[in-house]
């Protein structure tokens, strides 16, 4: 098989950044934390809260840590004291913090490892301390649940197979051991006893002695050790003249190699492949590498006579220390079995599509951070449809590609592709895109396309990522022409709303942190059916009530950092408030709860107060209210006219049909004999007009109205309506119009309950009382004429008309 030179060109630097305790966050809660870094402290401060769980105090002067410092921290999860120059560290002087679970003391002046009673203790960092060896405590054997240790000492340079025997019977998964220096002595066996360990970080320098190296990699080998990554392997300027690989060819259990920050030769490369293609090395990756040619012709690998393992392959930053092309030359046949490959940082700025299109089986290709563009990567020398002829998965992020419909139209020819990844390029959209209905994925964040992005997608999406690609709203309808859509990020753009329409039947993962939203709307939801992952976390929320579903009946699950990054913006008394913790009023939100409420009190209330007016007659006075109006109504229209009436009668006798012999034979004579005028109804009513307009008319007629009061008189119908009428006349004008006359004992009680007013009146006004004794009868008679008679009658008669020119006519004729 012919082989292949590709070229190279130098760019830049690419560092990934290695983080060997990010898996913290698993154990402890960052809820309760409390960050005293660079405070100048020279101990742990005394009136810390007990509910902190994480604890950083970083950075400070801080020597030593006795008994008492943390007694009061009994809910400490995560302590970190790092670059404290700390030296001391007392036995029990983490007796009251038995939840820790992870401690962080690296960075440190400790010269020797302390014991720790740590029951639930997960992860233990003690690397960057002058310990002069790496002898740990008994007290380790007590760590059962400790999964992850991190220790190295630039001063201590032999290890032995006690060191680390309290860990024998310790699940320890990982251990990252060494500090960057040069070990003299190493023990075999102290690494094999570590039976659980799953991955190891050496960060160890070799130069002079490969032995150890080689005895490191067999006891690796012996535990259940997968994974094995080399930081600083060797230092700058080795000189090698040895094969330091040559135990790679025996090994049976690691599969995962990484070779991390460290110059390496073009001669030592190829030391390093020939035993890598005879081990168990399943997977491979060059990390942030000088790579230098001490060879005429490059790195130069012959065809092997053996079976190869290798399936994936790194290279992810790549420092050239002469600055031209690499040449690199070996069979095809020896990658033609890789199903992973990636080239990123490298500079690369022309696909070497002959070399790539020769491995048949390669399923995923990274092509990311790299100097691509589109006539770089689909350029004359490759012929399209024999590149990649099983490839599913392509990232060309972070290059330089601009013409989405071009990209579009040339992945028609990638017959298997699946997954394209756009994002961190100059893409820009404008004429129709074609996508093949094979492909599922597609990754255009970080490009600035704005919101008709969604025009230029296809129906055939699964998952498609658009974060920060300048969107402001989300157009109407435009999720509806993504029917298979599963994964949407949204994240880290300037929405505003998420539409009441939004109807995605099989989303089931949804990104929309870092945007512009206030409010979630429950409508939003419900067209989201199987939706089982949301991220909405730094949004501007509002809390109000537009925000109390989402705050009381959203399933929390469903959020991916709640309650973290979940904070009110509005109104200006609750910024920074988060979420979780604001109380809403119940009923001041729920239009439903608070009908529910409000519509039994109005009934109940409604139901007493119908009870209390029918209990008080009040149907009769609303109906004479109603009349009373009326007549105030007709009274303002006549007011000019009855200014100048006068009045025709002293008074209006008002009488019971059964006490007609009284009044016809002794009241009427004995007044009209004094000169009084009377209106008496059997003899002064006007024929042919209506009995209750007679007597309005007479009343109003009449300059005193004369009450005959008797027991008949209570049970006359028509003298309660003479009474009604002359006593609403009476209130209206303020006056005396009203003369009673008993002519038997009555108990004002004894009065219908209709005429309340009328009772008060009683009670309060004096009133004539017929006497049996005919001596009483004439000062009877003198005190009824002095009441009826008027000194002038014409100034009486002006008088009174004025103060009752509002008064008319109070009732219609009665049937």
């Amino acid at each position: 098989m012919s082989s292949a030179v590709w070229p190279v060109v130098i760019s830049y630097l690419l560092v990934l950044p290695f983080k060997a305790h990010g898996e913290h966050f698993e154990y402890c809660s960052t809820e309760h934390t409390k960050d005293l870094s660079n405070n100048n402290l020279t101990r742990i401060p005394s009136h810390l809260s007990n509910n902190i769980e994480y604890l950083d105090v970083s950075h400070n002067n801080i020597s030593s840590i006795v008994h008492g410092d943390l007694s009061g921290l009994t809910q400490l999860c995560f302590l970190k004291i790092t670059h404290c120059g700390l030296q001391h560290i007392s036995p029990d002087a983490f007796s009251s913090n038995s939840e820790i679970k992870v401690l962080n003391i690296s960075y440190n002046h400790l010269t020797s490892i302390p014991n720790l009673y740590l029951p639930q203790l997960r992860i233990l960092d003690l690397s960057r301390n002058p310990y002069p060896n790496y002898g740990l405590p008994h007290s380790f054997g007590n760590l059962n649940y400790l999964s992850i240790l991190s220790i190295g000492s630039p001063v201590a340079t032999s290890v032995k197979v006690k060191d680390f025997v309290p860990l024998q019977n310790i699940r320890l998964k990982k251990i990252i051991f060494g500090d960057r220096t040069e070990l003299r002595n190493y023990e075999k066996g102290v690494f094999s006893q570590l039976k659980s360990l799953q991955e190891v970080i050496l960060k160890v320098t070799f130069c002079q002695r490969f032995d150890i190296f080689k005895d490191m990699i067999v006891d690796f080998d012996q535990t259940q050790t997968k994974k094995i990554q080399l930081i600083k392997l060797f230092p700058d300027q080795c000189s090698i003249m040895t094969d330091p690989f040559d135990a790679f060819k025996d090994l049976r259990v690691l599969s995962n190699l990484g070779i991390v920050d460290t110059w390496i030769n073009s001669s030592v490369m190829v030391k390093l492949f020939k035993n890598v293609w005879k081990s168990s090395f399943e997977e491979i990756a060059f990390l942030n590498i000088t790579y230098n040619e001490d060879t005429p012709d490059g790195f130069q690998l012959p065809k092997q006579n053996h079976t190869m393992n290798l399936r994936a392959f790194v290279l992810d930053g790549v420092h050239h220390h002469q600055y031209r092309y690499p040449t690199i030359n070996t069979s095809v046949e020896l990658i033609n079995q890789l199903t992973y490959l990636k080239f990123s940082g490298t500079g690369m700025n022309i696909l070497p599509c002959n070399l790539i299109s020769a491995i048949k089986s390669l399923q995923v290709l990274d092509l990311s951070n790299n100097l691509l563009d589109d006539s770089g990567f689909w350029w004359s020398g490759c012929s399209s449809h024999k590149v990649f002829p099983a490839l599913r998965k392509l990232s060309l992020s972070h290059n330089r590609f601009n013409d989405l419909a071009e990209i579009a139209n040339n992945v028609n020819d990638m017959k298997f592709l699946e997954s394209l990844d756009l994002s961190f390029n100059s893409i820009s959209i404008g004429k129709p895109c074609f996508w093949p209905s094979h492909l599922t994925e597609l990754s255009l964040s970080h490009n600035n396309l704005g919101d008709h992005v969604f025009r230029f997608l296809s129906p055939h999406f699964q998952k498609i990522d658009l974060s920060k690609t300048g969107l402001s709203v989300i157009p109407l309808n435009s999720i509806s022409l993504l029917p298979r859509l599963t994964h949407l990020y949204l994240s880290f753009n300037s929405i505003q709303v998420i539409p009441a329409d939004f109807r995605s039947p099989a989303l089931v993962s949804l990104r929309i942190d870092q945007n512009a939203i206030t409010f979630i709307s429950q409508k939003t939801m419900e067209g989201l059916p199987k939706l089982k992952t949301l991220k909405a976390d730094h949004n501007p929320f509002s809390c109000d009530c537009d925000s109390f579903w989402f705050m009381t009946e959203l399933n929390k699950s469903l959020l991916l950092d709640w309650p973290l990054g979940y904070a009110c913006s509005t109104p200006p008394s609750l910024s920074g408030r988060r979420l979780g913790t604001y109380e809403y009023g119940w009923l001041s939100c729920q239009p439903g709860l608070q009908a529910a409420v409000v519509l039994p009190v109005l009934f109940v209330v409604g139901a007493a107060l119908a009870v209390t007016v029918y209990a008080c007659d009040g149907v009769w006075y609303t109906k004479m209210l109603w009349v009373w109006i009326r007549m105030k109504r007709r009274g303002s229209k006549r007011a000019n006219r009855l200014l100048n009436a006068t009045f025709r009668y002293h008074a209006f006798i008002s009488y019971s049909q059964h006490d007609s012999v009284w009044v016809g034979s002794q009241l009427v004579p004995a007044l009209e004999r004094s000169g009084l005028s009377l209106c008496v109804h059997e003899r002064d009513f006007e024929p042919g007009k209506w009995i209750v307009d007679n007597i309005i008319q007479c009343v109003e007629d009449s300059y005193k109205s004369l009450f005959i009061l008797s027991k008949n008189f209570v049970q006359s119908e028509w003298c309660n309506y003479e009474l009604f009428f002359a006593q609403h006349r009476a209130i209206s004008v303020n006056d005396d119009s009203l003369v009673f006359v008993l002519l038997e004992p009555i108990p004002t009680d004894s009065l219908p309950k209709k005429f309340l007013k009328l009772r008060t009146l009683l009670r309060q006004k004096t009133y004539l009382e017929w006497p049996a004794d005919e001596r009483k009868q004439r000062v009877f008679w003198c005190n009824l004429r002095a009441i009826l008679q008027t000194v002038d009658q014409s100034k009486i008669l002006k008088d009174v008309a004025t103060d009752i020119a509002d008064i008319c006519p109070l009732l219609p004729v009665k049937e």
